[in-house]
C-alpha cells in the first residue's frame, strides 16, 4: 500500500497529464475517507503552489440519479478552483476533458463567513447573496477501477471546471425545491429533475457542507461560490457540442465545447 504522500503525488499526475502513470496501482477500498480528503488536501496545496486558487466548494453525489450511476451511497465535498471558473456563453477545448461530461447545478453566492452552525432555513437563506444556474464539467473518468468514494474525493470530485449563468436571482425569490432543472446537448433534452432531487433541496446540501467543513476545522467565507449538488444524472459531451442549461426562474446557461 502507498503512503498518502506517494497517492497524492499520483494524483496530481493525473490531473496535469490527463493519464495514469505506468505501473500505478491503489487499492481504493483500503483508505478512510479521512485518508481520501487528506490526499485531496495535499493535490489541491500543489496545485495552488502552481498558481490556482480555492474560491469556493462543491458538493457531490447528492442525487439518487447520481449515487445510483456511481454506485455510492453518501455526498462527497471538494473545492473549486480558479482559473477553472468561466461565463456564460464560454466556448471550451473538448479535448482538454477526459471523457467530458457535464451537470447542471444551482451556484450559490456565499455573502458572509459562516463559522458557525446553521439550523434553520432561514438561517441558510441569510447566508447566500445570489443564486445563478451553472454548469459543472467533469473529467468523467476513474483510474483506478469502479467508482468510489475514496477516488471521487482524491479527484475532487472528478471536477474539472465551473460555467456560471449571467441571470442571478436573491434567494429569498428563489424556489429551491421545486425548480425545474433540465439539460439539453443540442436542442435535445439529456436531462430532468427538480431542486428536491438534490438532497431534498439545494439548502440541506448547503447545511451538510457547513457542518462537513466544521469537523474539519473549516468554514465558508464571504465572496466564495458553492455547488451543491446537481439532481440529474451526469450527461455526455460530444465534440462541437452546445450543452444548455434551463432553471425554471433563471435565464438559461450554456457552453459549447469545440473538438480544437
Amino acid at each position: 500500500m502507498k503512503d498518502l504522500n506517494e497517492i497524492a503525488e499520483l494524483a496530481f499526475q493525473i490531473w496535469e497529464t490527463k493519464s495514469l502513470p505506468p505501473d500505478a496501482a491503489v487499492q481504493m477500498e483500503s483508505l478512510s475517507l479521512a485518508d481520501a480528503y487528506e490526499v485531496q488536501s495535499k493535490v489541491l496545496e500543489q496545485r495552488i503552489a502552481g498558481g490556482e486558487k480555492v474560491v469556493g466548494y462543491k458538493v457531490g453525489c447528492t442525487s439518487g440519479a447520481i449515487r445510483q450511476q456511481f454506485g455510492l451511497t453518501e455526498p462527497i465535498c471538494g473545492r473549486l478552483m480558479e482559473p477553472y471558473i468561466y461565463d456564460d456563453g464560454i466556448e471550451l477545448d473538448w479535448n482538454a476533458y477526459v471523457q467530458c461530461a457535464v451537470e447542471p447545478e444551482f451556484v450559490l453566492q456565499i455573502q458572509q463567513d459562516v463559522p458557525h452552525d446553521v439550523v434553520d432555513e432561514r438561517e441558510l437563506i441569510d447566508v447566500i447573496g445570489w443564486v445563478a444556474p451553472g454548469i459543472e464539467v467533469h473529467h468523467f473518468k476513474f483510474w483506478f477501477g469502479d467508482p468510489t468514494s475514496q477516488e471521487l474525493i482524491i479527484s475532487n470530485g472528478i471536477h474539472a471546471a465551473l460555467v456560471v449563468g449571467s441571470s442571478r436571482r436573491t434567494p429569498e425569490s428563489t424556489a429551491f425545491k421545486t425548480q425545474r432543472v433540465d439539460v439539453f446537448c443540442e436542442e435535445q433534452l439529456a436531462a430532468s429533475g427538480f431542486g428536491v432531487d438534490v438532497m431534498g433541496g439545494p439548502l440541506t446540501s448547503l447545511r451538510w457542507l457547513i457542518r462537513h467543513l466544521a469537523e474539519r476545522g473549516e468554514h465558508l467565507r464571504a465572496g466564495q461560490l458553492v455547488i451543491p449538488g446537481s439532481p440529474v444524472e451526469l450527461v455526455a459531451v460530444r465534440p462541437q457540442g452546445r450543452i444548455t442549461v434551463s432553471l425554471t426562474q433563471f435565464d438559461n446557461v450554456t457552453a459549447w465545447f469545440r473538438d480544437h
